[in-house]
């Protein structure tokens, strides 16, 4: 009562006449003054935040000033008071305000209150009191202040006598609702200043921020435990300094602990069970994703041992754990480009769930390797191919990841020979024994089923395997050398849906993986394979009664063997004598003469392999230079540059970037059933890696075919394959004694550091023996002269004494014999 009473006599008046809002806002603001009593400005308070919404540039004209000065005099002293006021400005400062001119006046006051840093510094130190109500008032405004103009509060954050303190202090804070604004307004706070980054580090961040996540259950938590890992990701990214800090500190294995990895797990044990297969939900996505970030970031840089131990745990949740896929593309993505982790050596124990139990039954699947595990990954997709035919955006973005984590595994040479040497029969087994079929080999052989509509499960498998198998063969002499001599034996049927075969339960026996027919002809090279099931899709692309969806079906099959044949054919002439003799040069003719307006991917490419075919034809054969020449004038150079422009400038080609492959699925028409139109459908029709390539080399091909046949053309006059693998050989040399190079460089700077630390403690050691010597040659010296000195003196002794005994004798007194023979001695 005594509140309304108070309020009643201030809004009254001497008169009690009625007043205007801005008259009552005005005898409010006076009571604000010090000179007033303590209860008389609670009351003017209370009262103007209950006029600061609907009169919110009255409140603010008259009252603002006054607001601040019992901000900075009333608040610390009083709770009441203070709660009141850091609300009312809250309210003045408040830039979401809907109503009409309520944002510009929200920011009009913020500039008012952030004139000088006055406000600030009160505003931090009021977060050290223990007070709920005003050290959540006070949170609540700092993050209204930050919204509207960070980099001012940040400015007077780094001069506040407060300083980091505070925060430390409100993250420490038991209350829930507390902590999750001051991690909320913590996140505004150091955003982008890498000053207030490192002073909250070295104030115990870390610490504090990791208590918070293992306090709210780790990735299990909820939003809190978010806000937490959201803080730690914003002290860490772009900030070297913390990044280096945080290595040296006991906190990046609980990194690891938090995903339920063992952070001292040993190469050759596996990962627990509890880790693999685990409950997810929406929540425990976004933590985990929050830790695995944290964990990509810290190893894609230097540090001692902690990377091993993240990639590792990375490798484990893309490729034998049931986590959700955008969690596995996600640790896909974060493992660095040089991937020197032994990924062949790693053995992981895949799960599969069980068909109809909702994910909460799984089967243990035989121990396999990592690079296996991956290229079963890109080819087959997840758990074995089991849901192939699902082609989500996400889907695909985890197998491509998978294949631009095995490219850049295979950018060794030494490992591509491996890869490849492996594909041919061994020395000892004799040539006419048939290779280890490897999931590679086996789904780049098998023939497309042109009987039937495409499987677009297949047809991704067989797509993405050329694409794993042109990281081997591009720009390396040695390996097209070897895939020249794979031949394939046995040759696989028409594959079926979920032809995933890779991996078998832990429990059970390996499926047979080819279907073995006795055959009289002889066996094909894989080279000549590939040729033919080209051909073969591209026969069925060309059939009346396909679908549009059929046909693009068909050209993205067609497209992933054109683009690895070109990649394969560059600047290996026997490849290209191979491709020719198999019939490659007619397939490719009447692939070009079938075009239509909107068909632009596979007679692009068409003439793009023909041009590689004519440019590197150099081998003696029925089919010569001289051959195709006529065929290039029947065609017409115009008709092959202008199809392979038109490609150039397709939407598919242009969209494909270094890291983004993955393709929506445009909106056909459904003239077929063979798939929905979901719109979360994706495709996959070229890599970087191959865009990167045809926009090296599309001039060169140009200019080709306009070269007669008897004319040296660009390249012509370039290496041959011997001379190629000279290059290669010699680039290989220069690398390993660039290597060599530079570890003698490493040994010189060491052997120079040492020799340094040697001739300074020799130059010390002679500066004190010169010294030494220099003393003891003036002690000698000395010496000598007080020597010579004592002889001059002894004989002019004795000289006076000799003269003294010739006096005596010549004055007749006695001399003792002792001088007389002293004498005679002398």
């Amino acid at each position: 009562m005594e509140f309304f009473s108070q309020t009643y006599v201030a809004l009254r008046g001497p008169t009690g006449a009625p007043q205007t809002a801005a008259d009552t806002v005005g005898r409010l603001s006076d009571r604000l003054s010090p000179a007033t009593l303590l209860a008389d400005r609670r009351a003017a308070v209370l009262a103007l935040k209950g006029l600061s919404r609907d009169c919110k540039e009255d409140v603010g004209n008259s009252a603002l000033h006054g607001l601040l000065d019992v901000l900075a005099n009333d608040a610390e002293v009083d709770a009441d008071i203070g709660k009141a006021v850091l609300e009312t400005l809250n309210i003045l400062c408040d830039t979401e305000d809907t109503t009409s001119g309520g944002k510009a006046i929200g920011f009009k006051h913020t500039d008012v209150v952030l004139a000088n840093e006055k406000t600030v510094h009160v505003l931090f130190s009021l977060l050290r009191e223990s007070n709920f109500y005003t050290r959540f008032a006070s949170l609540q405004y700092i993050s209204t202040l930050l919204q509207n103009r960070r980099q001012a509060v940040q400015s007077y954050f780094l001069t506040a006598p407060a300083g980091p303190g505070s925060i430390v202090a409100a993250l420490e804070d038991n209350r829930e609702i507390v902590r999750t604004e001051a991690i909320a307004m913590t996140q505004a706070l150091i955003s982008q200043s890498s000053d207030i980054q490192k002073l909250l580090t070295f104030e115990g961040g870390f610490e504090k921020l990791f208590n918070i996540v293992t306090q709210e259950g780790g990735v299990d938590g909820g939003v809190v435990a978010q806000g937490a890992l959201v803080c730690v990701d914003g002290l860490l990214r772009f900030n070297t300094s913390n990044q280096s800090y945080f290595r040296e500190t006991p906190l990046p294995p609980v990194l690891c602990s938090l995903l339920l990895f063992p952070p001292q797990l040993q190469m050759d044990q596996p990962a627990p069970q509890e880790f693999a297969l685990q409950f997810w939900d929406d929540q425990k996505l976004a933590n985990a994703s929050l830790v695995v970030g944290i964990m990509g970031m810290l190893v894609s840089s230097k540090s001692n041992h902690e990377p091993s131990v993240f990639t590792r745990c990375l490798i484990e949740i893309a490729l034998a754990s049931n986590a959700p896929s955008p969690l596995k593309v996600q640790a896909l993505r974060l493992l660095p480009a040089s991937v020197n982790f032994p990924l062949s050596e790693i053995t992981l124990t895949p799960y599969m769930p069980v068909p109809e139990t909702n994910g909460e039954e799984w089967d243990r699947l035989e121990p396999a390797s990592a690079l296996d595990a991956l290229v079963e990954l890109a080819i087959h997709g997840e758990y074995n191919g089991l849901d192939g035919s699902n082609r989500s955006k996400v889907g695909l973005e985890l197998r491509t990841a998978a294949a631009a984590i095995y490219e850049n595994f295979v950018r060794k040479e030494e490992v591509r020979q491996a890869i490849v040497q492996a594909m041919l029969p061994s020395e000892a087994a004799g040539p006419s024994s048939a290779p280890q079929l490897t999931p590679l080999l086996h789904s780049l052989i098998t023939p497309p089923n042109t009987a039937s509509p495409p499987d677009p499960a297949n047809i991704i498998s067989t797509h993405l395997a050329t694409l794993l198998f042109s990281h081997l063969l591009r720009s390396s002499p040695r390996a097209k050398a070897a895939a020249r001599r794979v031949i394939p034996i046995h040759v696989p049927s028409a594959p079926q849906s979920g032809a995933g075969n890779f991996f078998v339960p832990a429990d059970g026996a390996p499926q047979d993986v080819l279907d073995v027919e006795p055959d009289d002809e002889p066996p094909q090279s894989l080279l000549q394979i590939l040729s033919e099931n080209l051909s073969l899709s591209l026969l069925a692309r060309s059939r009346v009664n396909a679908s549009d969806i059929e046909t693009r079906e068909w050209d993205r099959l067609a497209a992933g063997y054109l683009c690895l044949l070109v990649q394969w054919l560059w600047e290996d002439p026997k490849a290209v004598r191979d491709f020719l003799d198999a019939g490659g040069l007619g397939v490719l003719v009447e692939a070009i003469n079938q075009t239509s307006e909107v068909d632009v991917i596979v007679p692009g490419l068409c003439a793009f392999l023909l041009g590689v075919c004519y440019e590197y034809n150099r081998e003696p054969g029925e089919i010569t230079r001289a051959t195709i020449y006529p065929i290039l004038g029947r065609l017409g150079v115009a008709n092959l540059t202008g199809q392979m422009s038109r490609f150039r400038e397709d939407d598919r080609f242009k969209a494909v970037g270094p890291d983004s492959i993955v393709l929506a699925y445009p909106t056909l028409p459904l003239s077929a059933t063979t798939h929905s139109n979901n719109r979360d459908e994706a495709e996959i029709w070229f890599d970087w890696a191959f865009v990167d390539f045809w926009k090296s080399n599309f001039y060169s091909v140009q200019r080709g075919f306009s070269t007669e046949a008897d004319q040296s053309s660009l390249s012509s006059s370039g290496q041959n394959t011997e001379s190629s693998m000279l290059v290669a050989s010699l680039r290989d040399v220069i690398r390993q004694q660039s290597e060599e190079i530079e570890q003698l460089k490493k040994k010189l700077k060491e052997a120079a550091s040492t020799s340094f630390t040697e001739v300074s403690q020799l130059q010390t050691q002679i500066s004190s023996l010169s010294s030494a010597l220099q003393s003891s040659e003036g002690k000698r010296k000395d010496t000598e002269k007080e020597q010579e000195d004592l002889l001059v003196l002894l004989d002019e002794v004795t000289s006076k004494r000799k003269q003294d005994k010739d006096r005596l004798k010549g004055a007749g007194l006695e001399v003792s014999d002792d001088d007389g023979e002293d004498d005679d001695d002398e």
